[in-house]
């Protein structure tokens, strides 16, 4: 499929069918991950795979009750869990080099960006879920000292596309030279 395509049309899914995903379709996945750039090639991103019931059940009890992404957990037959190592990316000998801090979370939604849009193109779906009880989560899945739980998507087939959400026209996102000042007229 063309990327610009898969750009255009990939939409956040939250109704799933628990079809099997297929163990080369999900390595292309995962491979789509580890290809993503990181600063300096810390490559801080790591992943769990979960397809165990009780463990998928446990992680939508960290979502807040009103998450739309709680059924999600328990319908798509798999949900990938993002980790991140802190204090390797952006910075040196353990200290950030920029005024944005630790560059973790840049690296980690490049990767998640490659998984989503991977997974589009095999006709699978996603939603990137950020709001949970990391603690909770990190707790469920043994998560050790010096990583964070970034991010986590349920990922499966789905029967029905959602619509288009609206977007800022490019005149009102895009300047020329200096904030503020149009590019597009």
């Amino acid at each position: 499929m063309d990327l610009l395509k898969i750009i255009h049309e990939r939409r956040s899914i939250r109704r799933y069918r628990q079809d099997p995903v297929p163990e080369e379709i999900l390595f292309e996945i995962l491979e789509a991950a580890r290809a993503a750039p990181s600063w300096a090639n810390t490559q801080v991103c790591r992943y769990i795979v979960v397809k165990d019931p009780q463990i998928k059940e446990q992680l939508k009890d960290a979502l807040s009750p009103t998450n739309p992404a709680r059924d999600a957990f328990l319908q798509a037959p798999i949900v990938i869990c993002q980790v991140a190592q802190r204090g390797l990316s952006g910075c040196k000998k353990g200290e950030p080099v920029t005024n944005k801090g630790d560059w973790f979370m840049f690296d980690a939604g490049i990767a998640m960006e490659h998984i989503v849009l991977a997974a589009w193109n095999f006709g699978l779906g996603t939603v990137h879920v950020g709001s949970f009880d990391a603690e909770k989560a990190e707790k469920i899945l043994g998560i050790p000292e010096g990583f964070s739980i970034v991010e986590m998507t349920p990922l499966g087939y789905f029967d029905e596309t959602p619509k288009p959400t609206p977007r800022r026209p490019l005149k009102e996102s895009v300047f020329l030279d200096i904030f503020g000042k149009p590019f597009i007229t």
